[in-house]
């Protein structure tokens, strides 16, 4: 069991619930787990309930228990995009996938994160599919974690079959396909799903798309456009044709990360994969 403890100190008189939202960007969800964890606030070293107030002056300490470290793995190599005290963008690769599961013990990028933080938890504040590359946050704390939970603008770039132009919104619900632990399709019960996208160029055989994300649906990227016709290249579980690059043609490029600590918008960037370059590079 590790805990990180987390200590502020009140600048005025207030609810201690109050101060912990809006002064010290505590999520209520973070709030229900210390309130569950045994002098997981106090104030002054005293117990404290959340509707209490508090004074100018006190201090108050969050105590934040975790558990389940991952086994580290000193020979994957992944690189960081960005990195700071609270935070790290990892630049993951295509094939890697971000957790460990059965057929995947030790080369993921949780073993990886691992090997970098050993005194650390695993806590992606976004996730890629496997196949799926760019950038992936993880927070170094379940207090940043939180922080960040709602603060990430991420941009996508797909590479889909077809001459695709202009802009456009995809507004239609997502389930999961009968009898398929994985596949996803559209469906009327399905859960909202809205994808904005932009064409930036294309060579009449493939399109390159930037990509927004309204909501955050499983496989929602890749089954919006196979839905509509212009499946990523690459993805053969939606219509993909693979003759030309083996795995989608998807990668999380940009970030804009708004996070408390920071004066301004933090960006980060990725570059293309080099295997969806060349198929832009392909003449029709």
């Amino acid at each position: 069991m590790n805990n990180d403890t987390l200590t502020f100190k009140a600048d005025r008189n207030a609810v201690l619930k109050d101060f912990l939202i809006n002064e010290c960007h505590v999520s209520k969800r973070l709030l229900t787990k210390l309130k569950q964890t045994e002098n997981g606030i106090t104030v002054n070293g005293v117990h404290t309930r959340v509707i209490d107030r508090i004074s100018a002056g006190d201090t108050v300490e969050l105590k934040i228990s975790d558990s389940g470290f991952l086994e580290g793995n000193p020979e994957l190599k992944v690189p960081k995009a960005f990195e700071n005290e609270s935070f790290v963008v990892y630049d993951k690769p295509v094939g890697m996938p971000v957790h460990p599961s059965i057929k995947h013990q030790g080369d993921t990028l949780g073993n990886c994160f691992a090997a970098d933080y050993p005194s650390l938890k695993f806590r992606p504040v976004n996730r890629l599919d496997r196949d799926t590359s760019g950038l992936c946050v993880v927070a170094k704390s379940a207090y940043a974690a939180a922080l960040l939970q709602n603060g990430i603008e991420k941009t996508y770039f797909a590479v889909v079959q077809g001459n695709l132009t202009g802009e456009g919104v995809i507004d239609l619900p997502i389930a999961r396909e009968c009898d398929s632990i994985i596949k996803r399709v559209v469906r009327e019960d399905g859960q909202r799903a809205v994808t904005r996208y932009r064409a930036i160029r294309g060579n009449g055989r493939f399109t390159l798309l930037e990509i927004k994300l309204e909501t955050g649906r499983t496989h929602q990227i890749r089954v919006h456009f196979s839905h509509i016709g212009y499946p990523l290249a690459g993805d053969d579980l939606y219509g993909g044709d693979t003759l030309y690059i083996n795995n989608q043609a998807l990668h999380c490029g940009e970030m804009l990360i708004d996070f408390p600590d920071s004066d301004e918008k933090i960006r980060v960037c990725s570059e293309l994969r080099e295997d969806m370059k060349k198929l832009l590079e392909m003449e029709n």
